[in-house]
């Protein structure tokens, strides 16, 4: 049975028992705590903490997930894969434990002309939580599992939650017995590659106070029990399909297939060889399904999943004999098998294909030179005697070449060293944490989530009223100071204010929030800097008290800074056309990937393998400027998801939708799914101005613009500017182009003629300072102060060419100077000196130690500095003691 007919059939059997399909969210996890959707419970995550009412009993669906904790294991393994999908049937407060056993019975067991999926009764066995005597009881009972096929695990393989306070509870397992060629009998509690777990079913029926790992207090019984499922489909497809493990299926051995076909090797001919092909099978899957939900390769976050999972992939592909690109085939297999389950990639395959490609090509342009500098660092590393490649050197490989320090790890293992882990994390760790800490401290404000789900479940969620109304009244229905709940505030005091109903903006879809004032009966006034939705549908209003007490229940009138939300509501509206006209220039590849809307301005984030021509941006720019001419009515309206993107709505990649959109189109030109503010017509805009565009990432540019008024400054300051040029060169603005060229080329010659001069005045001492050099010991000294203010690049050809004129005979030539007050020195060594010990690098570090600094390079040359120019005597001195040295251990 084919994976898609293995999803088909779930779904189809769940909806007609009453559970609603839901179609599978955004492998972009809509959760702070999380880059990736790791299981497929997640999407109804607020739904199990109370956050949500959730709109249906029963709901089902296949998610997809990405794991990568244990990436290095792929491959090497038969069970760990970094994307898989799981098959869910979710209940909420409606069925329990003997409803959602039952169900799982009748669906794998019934046979397949019967929509069921065939499964053999009496190799499935059943693990059940030691404590729970029901569970057990309705396996054996009701549906009829002979009593020796159930067994009873502990809490770590059989009780669920999840991993902070709230609902957990007992969950049952069902394994399937691959039979005695996979290992010894004794169920799941003694094998777990025989008997394979395919299906887990969790009772939510408890509420689980704090503690680490399984060690915590049960508080009570939930309000309403709960069902969460899981069944993987990789794993039943492969005991549908009869093949010994995951990467074997049809969706992944396709993948193998083409490898195999690219490269020449056979799989199963070499355990080495199979592994590098089960990494690229699965990876190469990942990689295609991050990138079709809007995912592109970075240096942080989940752009560096991908990347860490595309290189992967690449550079196993050419240990495998690849010599070229291979992403454009194996991509065309994963589309052609994923495509049946998931037709966004067939539709997004150009969007897909651009962005891997332009990963591919950036790679393979780095990957030489990388290894070139890792396989140095390896031959350093161990002719000095050691096995630890420095961290420094990760970094350097890492912020450099792009080279993921997991690629680094494995590249170093290879070569039988370790890599200084701990060294590379340390330079990346401070910036990284200051991120996250400032992304967190936005979106939360340091406040305990819970603080906010009580409000949510005390008040419910804040009404929105201003796409209607920039003032308006209201009622204090929550108050934080300092992230804790509290009755009151005072005068100074920063706060958290929720509000029944409000006006303000809570920032989302790329729209920055409104500002403005809240003012209370009994005079106290907010002044609101910012406002979020920590948890969803509670908009918080941050601010600070100016005046007066603000207190709980307190009624309020709410006024937005009108100003600043039209100069937004302008911004965002220039947005939506932005996209529609780069779409139009440069096709479906011009998908969004971000946006940030403030008042005036505006950046737009978008797809692209290459950097827009400046001809096309003055095109875009014009389209979008003729569009506001048009006087084209905005208007915004509500529909099922499903009929916008029949109409042709464009969504953001990324953005999390329900069942109901928000549809915002502009006249004939653009319809977008957006929650945002927006102006009522075009013409309202004035004038767009692009600024340009630039690189944020593999695949990725970003237009940036100005709006409005503030077009028309910059157009005003452009206009001086020209006009001020025009005066200076006495000529037209059309000619300006021409003339400063002209100007530049002619400073340009001139430069080069200056430094000729200033080269040949500098060698022109070569031959004295070569004449100069002394005898110590057998080898020849060359050492000399330069006049001061020779840069370091005429320093360094002026140690090279004295180096030249003294021949053959051990030499050493060692030359200082001091620019800008701080004192340089270039030292370098020929062959003879070096057979006798003498290495630049070394007599350069001794002579920048004696000017306060340091310097070092390669064993021939090598240069430093320091900060003391009155030392530059003690300098020469201190190398002539060296080269004495070496002279007299010759």
């Amino acid at each position: 049975m084919e994976s898609a007919e293995i999803r088909r059939r779930w779904l189809r059997f769940f909806e007609e028992r009453g559970h609603h399909v839901v179609p599978s969210a955004s492998l972009i996890a809509d959760d702070p705590t999380l880059l990736l959707v790791p299981a497929g419970m997640v999407p109804f995550k607020p739904y199990f903490l109370g956050e949500v009412t959730p709109p249906w009993s029963r709901a089902t669906s296949v998610q997809k997930c990405v794991r990568t904790p244990d990436i290095e294991e792929v491959g090497k393994t038969t069970r760990h894969g970094t994307f898989f999908q799981m098959c869910g049937n979710f209940s909420f407060g409606d069925y329990f434990k003997e409803g959602a056993a039952k169900l799982a019975w009748e669906l794998l067991t019934s046979p397949q002309g019967q929509g069921g999926y065939g499964l053999d009764p009496e190799r499935l066995w059943i693990t059940v939580y030691e404590q729970d005597d029901e569970a057990e009881r309705i396996w054996r009972d009701i549906v009829g599992v002979p009593e020796e096929r159930i067994q009873r695990l502990g809490m770590e393989e059989n009780y669920w939650d999840m991993g902070v306070p709230g609902p957990c509870g007992p969950c049952s397992e069902i394994n399937y017995d691959r039979g005695p060629e996979f290992g010894r009998e004794g169920g799941p509690a003694v094998n777990d590659e025989r008997y394979v777990e395919i299906w887990n079913l969790v009772f939510m029926q408890y509420e689980r106070g704090p503690g680490e790992g399984k060690n915590y207090p049960i508080l009570g019984d939930l309000p309403s029990k709960n069902i969460d499922t899981g069944l993987g489909l990789e794993r039943l497809a492969m005991i549908l399909q009869g093949v010994h493990n995951m990467y074997e299926i049809d969706t992944s051995r396709a993948v193998i297939d083409k490898a195999t076909a690219l490269t020449g090797v056979s799989y199963g001919a070499a355990e080495q060889t199979d592994v590098s092909l089960r990494v690229v099978s699965d990876h190469i899957r990942t990689s295609v399904m991050l990138i079709g939900d809007g995912v592109t390769p970075g240096n942080e976050g989940r752009g560096y999943v991908l990347r860490r999972i595309m290189r992967r992939a690449i550079r196993n592909m050419r240990i495998l004999g690849a010599t070229g690109p291979v992403v454009q085939d194996l991509l065309d297999v994963v589309i052609e098998t994923m495509g049946q389950q998931y037709p966004e990639l067939i539709t997004d395959r150009k969007r897909i294909e651009t962005v891997a490609l332009a990963e591919e090509a950036a790679f393979l342009k780095t990957l030489k030179a990388g290894t070139n500098i890792l396989d140095g660092a390896v031959t350093e590393t161990k002719q000095s005697g050691g096995t630890v490649l420095s961290g420094d050197k990760a970094f350097l490989l890492h912020d450099t070449w792009g080279f993921p320090i997991d690629l680094t790890l494995e590249m170093a293992a290879e070569q039988g060293l370790s890599v200084d882990e701990r060294g590379f994390r340390r330079l990346m760790k401070e910036q990284r944490e200051r991120a996250k800490a400032d992304a967190k401290a936005k979106k939360t404000g340091h406040a305990d989530m819970s603080a906010y789900r009580e409000i949510a479940d005390s008040s419910g969620a804040t009404d929105f009223t201003g796409y209607f109304e920039t003032s308006g009244e209201a009622t204090v229905v929550g108050l934080l100071v300092d992230g804790v709940s509290s009755p009151a505030a005072s005068e100074g005091d920063d706060v958290e204010v929720v509000l029944d109903r409000t006006p303000f903006y809570a920032e989302g879809g790329g729209q920055l929030a409104d500002t403005g004032r809240i003012r209370l009966e009994g005079g106290a006034v907010i002044e609101v800097r910012d406002v979020q939705q920590p948890v969803p549908g509670v908009s918080v209003h941050k601010g600070t008290v100016q005046v007066g007490e603000v207190t709980v229940g307190s009624a309020a009138h709410t006024q937005i800074d009108g100003d600043r939300r039209r100069s937004i509501a302008r911004a965002h509206s220039a947005t939506h056309l932005t996209h529609q006209a780069l779409r139009d220039a440069l096709g479906p590849t011009a998908a969004q990937a971000g946006s940030e809307n403030a008042p005036g301005r505006f950046r737009f984030d978008f797809g692209s393998p290459a950097a827009v021509p400046g001809t096309v941006l003055t095109d875009v720019e014009q389209k979008i400027n003729e569009v506001l001419a048009r006087e084209l009515d905005v208007h915004a309206e509500y529909m099922g998801i499903d009929d916008a993107k029949k109409q042709g709505a464009l969504a953001e990649f990324g953005e999390k939708y329900g069942q109901t959109v928000r549809v915002v189109t502009i006249g004939d030109f653009s319809k977008e799914l957006c929650g945002g503010t927006h102006v009522h017509n075009t013409s309202q805009l004035g004038l767009v101005k692009l600024l340009g565009e630039s690189s944020i990432g593999s695949g990725v540019r970003r237009v940036e613009a100005l709006v409005g008024v503030d077009a028309y400054k910059f157009l005003a300051r452009e206009h001086t500017v020209v006009s001020q040029l025009t005066e200076l060169v006495k000529g037209r603005s059309e000619e300006l182009p021409e003339r400063i060229s002209g100007m530049l080329t002619r400073l340009k010659d001139a430069e080069k003629e200056i430094e000729r001069f200033r080269a040949e005045k500098v060698l022109q001492a070569a031959a004295g300072i070569a004449d100069g050099a002394k005898d110590v010991r057998g080898t020849a000294l060359a050492a000399a102060r330069v006049p001061d203010g020779t840069a370091a690049d005429d320093l360094r050809t002026l140690v090279l060419d004295v180096r030249q004129r003294l021949g053959s005979r051990p030499a050493v030539v060692a030359l200082f100077a001091v620019t800008n007050g701080r004192p340089l020195t270039v030292i370098a060594t020929n062959e003879g000196a070096r057979e006798a010990g003498l290495r630049a690098g070394d007599l350069v570090r001794t002579a920048a130690k004696a000017l306060g600094g340091g310097g070092g390079g390669k064993p021939d040359v090598a240069q430093g500095g320091g900060q003391n120019p009155e030392a530059v005597d003690e300098a020469v001195a201190a190398v002539e003691r060296l080269v004495a040295e070496a002279g007299g251990n010759a």
